[in-house]
């Protein structure tokens, strides 16, 4: 009788070790989490949009899709129709993986004015960055895959206003 009670404990404490196994895993896996968002900024002097890891683990950018009136493309350059010195961009053509570090972030797009350049300028991207969308595929270690998906029609909110000033 005593037998059977110490095989019966000894079960008992094998499947207690393999849930706490199990609860440690996932633990592991909530906290190397990832937490992808897209941000932009738009001030007189600077324009940028940029992939940013606000998470606590490490973000593998496997592709970024960038889509115009129903098309597809791989580069933001494709959806363009600027003079390609005008502004700085993330080289879509790579095949390797980005990786953003917690609390850093990748830039895909970003244009600056110099003082004497005029509103015009920034108008005129504004314009074609407003009708981009950009979705971001991304792992995390644990390779749980996550999608990002962000409209760039808010680069024509001062495009609107214009509008109705006129």
């Amino acid at each position: 009788m005593t037998g059977d009670v110490t095989v019966l404990i000894s079960w008992l404490a094998w499947f207690v070790l393999l849930y706490q196994v199990y609860l440690q895993r996932t633990h592991n896996e909530k906290s190397l989490k990832p937490l992808g968002q897209i941000d932009f900024r738009d001030r007189p002097d600077q324009l940028y949009i940029r992939v940013s890891n606000n998470g606590v683990g490490p973000m593998i950018v496997d592709r970024l899709h960038f889509s115009k009136y129903g098309k597809l493309y791989a580069t933001i350059e494709d959806c363009l129709e600027l003079d390609k010195r005008s502004y700085a961009r993330l080289d879509g053509s790579e095949s390797v993986q980005k990786v953003i570090l917690p609390n850093s972030s990748l830039t895909i797009f970003e244009a600056s004015l110099a003082p004497q350049e005029n509103e015009t300028a920034f108008n005129r991207i504004r314009d074609q960055l407003s009708s981009i969308t950009l979705t971001v595929k991304f792992h995390d270690i644990y390779d749980n895959k996550m999608t990002i998906e962000r409209d760039f029609h808010w680069f024509s909110r001062h495009l609107l206003k214009e509008t109705v000033e006129r």
